[in-house]
């Protein structure tokens, strides 16, 4: 399979964890008076964050939105480099392992703190990423 193809699937798993993660907003699995008790103390305890009051539920409302910002973004970008590695994949190969890096990481973090889909998702980036990788030093060699 060729690199821009399979940069093109691994764009679309990051859109699609994207939108994964944005539906479970605000990320609590709430369904208890234990759950919902240490929501409220997230909620309720103020304290100065470099100037701005905010608390601990602001923090995790707040990182919730970036990692969504940044998964749109590797969506994006992972579908940009496809389109420039149909011309040139051996240029693209650093940019594509700095990702599969990334996804590596990423797929560790959740196995340790969050839980199957994450893990799953991560690890489904990482094999079309790295399947990208060397697709794109195979067809360097084949020329």
């Amino acid at each position: 399979m060729k690199s821009s193809t399979l940069l093109r699937v691994a764009a679309v798993i990051s859109l699609l964890f994207c939108a994964l993660h944005m539906s479970g907003a605000p990320w609590t699995p709430a369904q208890g008076p234990g759950e919902m008790a240490v929501i409220d103390a997230m909620k309720s305890h103020h304290f100065d964050a470099v100037g701005p009051s905010r608390t601990y539920w602001d923090f995790y409302v707040g990182f919730g939105v970036i990692i969504d910002l940044y998964q749109l973004l590797q969506a994006v970008v992972l579908w940009q480099l496809a389109a420039l590695a149909k011309t040139d994949a051996l240029r693209v190969r650093p940019i594509v392992v700095t990702f599969l890096m990334a996804s590596i990481i990423n797929a560790a973090l959740s196995w340790k703190f969050f839980f199957a889909v994450p893990l799953i998702l991560n690890v489904v980036i990482a094999l079309c990423l790295g399947w990208a990788v060397m697709a794109a030093g195979k067809r360097a060699q084949d020329s």
